[in-house]
Parts: C-alpha cells; structure tokens; sequence
C-alpha cells in the first residue's frame, strides 16, 4: 500500500514545496514595498533566497546520499514551516524578511535535492527525460498554486496585505511536512555494482572515489549548469519583478497573481510533453528553441503594451523557460555515478543558487536607472547569451 502512495506523495511533495515557496516570495515582496524598500534592494531581497542553499548545497547533498532522501526532505519541510513563521512574525522589519526567505531558501534545498534524488532512480535516455518532466511538471502546478492565492486575499489591491498570504504559506508547509511520511526512502548510495548499473548513470563514470568537484571535469558540465542556473534565475526574477513591474504600472495585485499563474501553468504544459518532444526532436533543438523563446519573451513583457498581450508574452515565457531545468537535471545523470546522484544534483543547486545571487545583484542596479522593466529586459539578454555557452555541448 505504501509503495503505491509513494509516488503521489513525492509528487505532491513537490507541488507543495513550490506552492509554498512561490506564495511567500512574492508576499514577501509585497511586504518590502510597503516598507518602502527601493527597488535596489528588491534584488537582495530575491538573493537572500539563495544565499544560504549556495554555502550548504554540498553538504546537503552528502547528506542525502549518506542517510537517504526522505529524512532531508522531512528536515526541509520542517525549516519550510520555521521560515513561514518568522515571515510572519518578524516580517515588519527588512532584516526579518531577509531571515524569513533565507530560511525559506534551506528548506526549499533540502526538499527539492531529495524529491530529485528519488526521481533518478532507475532510468535513462527519453524515460529518464519523461521522468524528470512529469516531477518538473509537479513543481510548475506548485508554481501555479503558490500565486493563485494572492488574488484570493487582495481582490483589486495593488499592494494587499501580505500577513494572510503567510499564515497560508505556513499551512502549506505544515501539510509538505505531513506529506514526507508517505514517500519512500531512498536507500543511502552504498549500493552494489548490479544495483549502480541499473540506474541508468552511464557505466564507465560508477567511480567511487569521484568527488563532488571533481563531476565538473566531466565534458561540457560546467557550461551546461552555468547555463541551467541563468535560465533558473530568470525565473526567480519574475516572481520578484513582476509584482515590481505591476506595482510601477498600477495593475492589480490579483492581475500579477494571474500572471505569475499562466507563467507556471505554460510551464507545466511544455514540461508534459518534454519526453516526447526530445525523443522526437533530440535535446539540443528543444533546448535551444527554448531559450530563444525565453529571451525575446523576457524583453516583450518589459515593453508597455496592453494587458492581454502581457499575458500572451508570459505564457509563451513560461513554455521556454520550462524546458531548461528538466533536460539539464537528466542529463547530468545518465554522467554521474549512481553513488554521487544526491551530490550531482546538489552541484547542480548550488550553481542554480549562485546564479540567483549573481544576476539579481548585477540586474538590481538596472532597476535604479531603468526600474523593473530594467531589469528583465536584462534577464532576456543574460538568457540569450547560454546559446553562446551550449555551443559544442552534446545534450543528446
């Protein structure tokens, strides 16, 4: 019985984290623009979020492949509940916002380095592309969950009162807290050379003794995860700009949450049909096409034009900036031992972590001279530079 719950439970697990996640970054955001923080700071705000995974993602990592995937997550979705808390209580002042999403950034590691760690098992090629699709399908309906809230709660308020967003962001994690007993634990990676050989890491990399930095020599890793962490941040600007942008052109609170809606459902949409896609088509075209159409979307949504096409622009960003995070996360596990998969995944965060602080704090200076809009017409071109980076790296 709950070998048949376990898949649910880790996809609902990964609805929640991302529910949760995506509900009180915003909130938060609404919260600093009430405190009059200027639009600079927006992007240490957005950064706080990845300080903190950046310097434990490693260790994490470790963790999970010593002690098995289910007690981090569990650990993760317990700090999850701890950062709502303090958003809550202590979120009238910028230092306690900064500790509350810092904390929110831990636990969301902690969760989604497990939920990965689980999905990797046992597949390869195309199934191993279905696979990280359906989970990354899981995280974009979270995407989609997190901001539905905010119309709910603000109604036509173009700056609502964030307080009832993380009192609802705080029982969404106690309930990914309850999830966690259903999934499965995955056994610590002291595993047999039979058992290594049937999880779908190509053979010749099962090196034991292959350290967590050592998996950058792998051929064309490093390009390919410096290019995962900017497509990753150019979705992390959107949640933070967007409410930005539309506190700058005076659209509803409840208009931004929809917006941040289709991005993710877009997202979901093109994350289902990823399996067939790449076997169709092969990774490096899906990819590519996805970054371009990431990159022009990012730079239109910027522009002033009317709502509808707003809307039009972001689902299309939200198809291109879907296809990134499940083909790079297969990808770097059918070239990594079964042994270091947590580890992998982990080096994989932490760039993604890096990227968040790095570009959020470049592209923030933009938004003193250029203001949100700035910003993501930034993004869109940091986004289009990755084509320069995939050049010669098989993805296939």
């Amino acid at each position: 019985m709950r070998n048949r719950l376990a898949t649910p439970a880790l996809l609902a697990h990964a609805v929640l984290i991302q529910a949760v996640a995506f509900l009180l970054r915003p909130a938060a955001v609404y919260q600093a623009l009430q405190l009059d923080v200027p639009a600079w700071a927006l992007g240490a705000l957005g950064a706080s979020f990845a300080l903190v995974p950046l310097l434990i993602a490693l260790p994490v990592g470790g963790l999970v492949d010593r002690v098995g995937a289910r007690l981090v997550m569990a650990l993760g979705a317990l700090v999850a509940v701890v950062a709502a808390a303090v958003l809550l209580l202590a979120g009238g002042s910028v230092v306690g916002l900064l500790l509350g999403i810092a904390l929110l950034g831990a636990g969301h590691l902690g969760c989604v380095v497990g939920q990965q760690t689980v999905v990797a098992g046992g597949a390869g090629g195309t199934r191993l592309d279905s696979r990280f699709g359906y989970y990354t399908f899981a995280a974009s309906l979270g995407q989609a969950i997190g901001p539905a809230f905010i119309p709910v709660f603000a109604g036509g308020s173009v700056r609502p009162d964030p307080a009832p967003l993380f009192v609802t962001g705080g029982v969404l994690a106690v309930l990914l807290l309850a999830v966690t007993a259903g999934i499965r634990s995955s056994a610590p990676h002291g595993q047999k050379p039979a058992e290594a050989a049937s999880s779908g890491s190509t053979p010749g990399l099962s090196t034991p003794g292959l350290s967590t930095l050592g998996l950058l020599r792998v051929p064309g890793l490093a390009r390919a995860l410096l290019t995962s962490a900017t497509v990753v941040a150019a979705v992390d600007l959107t949640v933070v700009y967007l409410p930005a942008l539309g506190t700058e052109r005076g659209l509803p609170a409840g208009v931004v949450g929809a917006l941040l809606t289709v991005r993710a459902l877009a997202s979901m949409a093109s994350r289902l049909l990823l399996g067939a896609a790449t076997a169709r088509l092969g990774r490096t075209p899906v990819m590519v096409g996805g970054i371009l159409v990431s990159a022009l979307c990012l730079m239109l949504v910027a522009l002033p034009a009317p709502t509808a096409v707003l809307f039009v622009a972001v689902a299309a960003l939200g198809l291109g900036l879907g296809i990134g995070q499940p083909i790079t996360m297969s990808w770097l596990i059918e070239r990594t031992p079964t042994d270091r998969h947590g580890r992998a995944l982990a080096l994989r965060l932490a760039g993604n972590r890096l990227g968040l602080i790095a570009l959020p704090s470049v592209l923030g200076v933009l938004a003193v001279a250029a203001g949100a809009g700035g910003v993501l017409v930034g993004t869109g071109a940091a986004v289009g530079a990755t084509l320069l980076l995939l050049r010669g790296v098989r993805l296939d």
